[in-house]
């Protein structure tokens, strides 16, 4: 039995909108008030492009299960199979006799490719197909600059994207679902082996998230009614929770920009504002992603190509497992594998230690924060590790090269964040803890450190590290110019 008699069910595609609040594809299909067949579909395709990372893995696993358990309490079920996405969706049009497929649409341009294929096949073949926004703030393919190219500097491109008029309201949850209750011969959710399991390394994971649209509505509530006031004060100090924590959930599709904003909606609401430019920050790096399709691979800027970096794999590994000697670095990479998360401030300390202290290529550092992030997002990511780079779209300049002790000391100034993740140099005073380094050898001892043993001595020099970055940075900016002035005279 197909649902209601005589009418023909709507497929609904889940990727990553895992939620059915503010959710337009399900909105769309329970309007047709027939039958609606909800489908996730591990894209085997996709995957095969540039696979999820393993954190993101454990993520989606457990978001997908939250949303089967809120879609069944609105009388639907949720469908689970793996495949290529137009394989699949053929063999549930057979199964249903659908004569329409409904989906949000993805900006990740291998994605992007997948379902406009989908869509004309799927037209030809007379049946309906649309595809509906909910990701972003924006149409990347619509915001234009007054020549009709694309953005590359943030401001003009937030100054353009709020000068669009009012946003829509957020579209409310529907009270039920009317599910399509026919035989697919569908897989369990364990059957797509998402989860870890030797070794089972997730466990600082769970004691730390709640995937699933409730938890996204619970930390937004909760970032709304503690953190936000102070949010422009408090964002860039680690050792407390001053930022929102809603990455993953945004990555996820558990909430949308559209539904912050509507919580936010107050302009004179202390920290909305500044809030409001970080998720600005998320919309341009999908701006960038949809005119870039290798972003995550491939320098923005051309002349970064030719850049000769160090491979060093005891260096890398030392940074990887936060064993640089460096304690803000190494707490922020121990923060990262136990809880699949990294406060931002940290995270570009660690990457600009990568980067232009050990002059490890960038896409090294990307690809590492792409298996072990919760919250890795296939714009953000490379565009934020091309910014600290310098190599991206309205970068930091070459020459900002961040001081791991100075940043330390300017942003856990009690070392409250380094005693928490690099406990064996925990007994420092405030004076030495980032710099244990310089500590006197009657402090180390009383403090139960062997500087070399218990806690590794810087793997560099910052200062030699430094000059040798500006260096080989500043021959990049003269091949540049050369390359420029070649060009004119052509």
């Amino acid at each position: 039995m197909n649902g209601r008699s005589g009418s023909a069910p709507t497929i609904v595609l889940f990727r990553r909108d895992l939620r059915v609040s503010d959710n337009a594809a399900l909105a769309a299909a329970v309007d047709r008030e027939g039958p609606v067949l909800a489908l996730f579909i591990f894209d085997e395709e996709g995957e095969s492009i540039r696979p999820a990372g393993a954190a993101s893995r454990w993520w989606l696993h457990n978001s997908l299960a939250a949303l089967s358990q809120k879609l069944h309490g609105s009388g639907a079920k949720l469908i689970f199979a793996r495949g290529r996405t137009r394989d699949v969706v053929a063999t549930a049009i057979e199964a249903s006799g659908a004569d329409c497929v409904y989906w949000n649409r993805r900006y990740q341009p291998a994605e992007t490719a997948i379902d406009a294929a989908l869509k004309r096949e799927l037209r030809a073949a007379g049946l309906i197909a649309q595809s509906f926004d909910g990701a972003l703030l924006h149409e990347p393919s619509l915001l234009k600059t007054g020549s009709g190219g694309y953005y590359k500097v943030y401001t003009p491109f937030w100054k353009a994207l709020n000068s669009g008029g009012d946003l829509r309201d957020p579209i409310d949850a529907p009270k039920s679902v009317n599910g399509w209750e026919g035989k697919f011969d569908g897989l369990s959710l364990d059957d797509l082996h998402l989860l870890p399991k030797t070794p089972d390394w997730a466990e600082g994971l769970a004691d730390r998230w709640t995937p699933g649209e409730a938890g996204a509505w619970q930390r937004l509530q909760a970032f709304k009614n503690e953190d936000l006031a102070d949010y422009e004060n408090r964002r860039d100090i680690p050792s407390i929770q001053g930022t929102s924590r809603l990455s993953p959930h945004l990555a996820f599709g558990e909430v949308t920009p559209v539904q912050i904003f509507a919580a936010l909606r107050r302009p004179d609401k202390a920290g909305a504002a500044k809030f409001r430019q970080e998720i600005g920050w998320r919309e341009f790096s999908y701006h960038l992603l949809f005119h870039n399709p290798h972003l995550h691979k491939q320098s923005f800027r051309p002349e970064f190509e030719g850049f000769t970096w160090r491979r060093d794999r005891q260096a890398t590994k030392a940074w990887k497992t936060g064993m640089t000697g460096y304690p803000i670095v190494d707490a922020g990479m121990r923060e990262l594998w136990r809880t699949g998360w990294m406060h931002n401030r940290v995270r570009m300390i660690t990457a600009s230690f990568l980067i232009k202290d050990l002059m490890i290529d960038w896409r090294e550092g990307e690809r590492w924060f792409w298996d072990t992030l919760v919250d890795a997002d296939p714009a953000n990511n490379p565009a934020s590790w091309q910014w600290v780079a310098g190599s991206g779209a309205d970068a930091a300049p070459f020459f900002r090269i961040f001081n791991p002790v100075l940043q330390g000391e300017k942003f856990d100034p009690h070392g409250g964040y380094v005693r928490r993740y690099v406990q064996e140099i925990a007994g420092l005073p405030d004076r030495y803890i980032h710099r244990p380094w310089e500590a006197p050898a009657t402090l180390l001892t009383h403090a139960k450190i062997e500087l070399g043993k218990t806690y590794p001595n810087p793997i560099i020099d910052h200062g030699a590290a430094r000059e040798r970055a500006l260096i080989l940075y500043q021959s990049i900016r003269d091949k540049a110019k050369v390359s420029s002035s070649k060009e004119t005279a052509s």
